[in-house]
């Protein structure tokens, strides 16, 4: 993966609010500071890719409801070595978390940029910069894979009932008001 285009995506892309625009600059600002920036063992944070993976007819997002987290997110997860960029980790974590295989990009520019601390028992406290793409799922069929409580499809009107995330309403209203429009591939 090239550190250089990542920077460069993350540079490009538009703030949505000032929260958006403050996991920006806090990614950006990380990318500066560490050249190790997307592998697991680096515990200061790394940058991780999501999916924001909507049906055909744009209505409804598929969300997880995380076994380690207890709460619903979007999909996604860290990237590993394999992964060319981030919307490929992005598009494998999909695939992997949904037993989903139709899923494509609905744009190849980011979607959403957020940063967060993570708490485990199993690691030190550090953060995700989560880079989110927009990504279709052809088929509205999925399997619940072992990281996940359960899977659902939630209207995109109603994410903000089934969680208090600030960054999945955000996502959702993105797209409830029309923005971006995504282009074809």
């Amino acid at each position: 993966m090239d550190p250089q285009s990542c920077i460069q995506s993350i540079a490009d892309h538009t703030p949505f609010d000032p929260a958006e625009a403050e996991s920006i600059a806090a990614t950006l600002a990380f990318l500066d500071e560490h050249d190790r920036c997307w592998q697991r063992d680096n515990y200061v944070g790394h940058l991780t890719a999501s999916a924001w993976v909507v049906n055909p007819a744009k209505s409804h997002v598929l969300l997880t409801h995380h076994r380690k987290f207890d709460c619903w997110l979007q999909l996604g997860g860290h990237v590993d070595e394999g992964d060319d960029h981030l919307l490929a980790a992005a598009l494998r974590e999909a695939r992997e978390e949904s037993g989903i295989q139709a899923i494509e990009p609905l744009q190849t520019t980011i979607f959403d940029i957020g940063h967060h601390p993570i708490q485990t028992p199993k690691e030190p406290t550090h953060v995700h910069y989560d880079i989110r793409y927009l990504l279709l799922a052809k088929t509205m069929e999925f399997v619940v894979s072992e990281e996940s409580n359960d899977l659902a499809w939630v209207p995109l009107a109603e994410v903000a009932t089934v969680s208090r995330s600030t960054a999945l309403r955000r996502m959702a209203h993105k797209l409830i008001i029309g923005i971006p429009q995504p282009h074809k591939l």
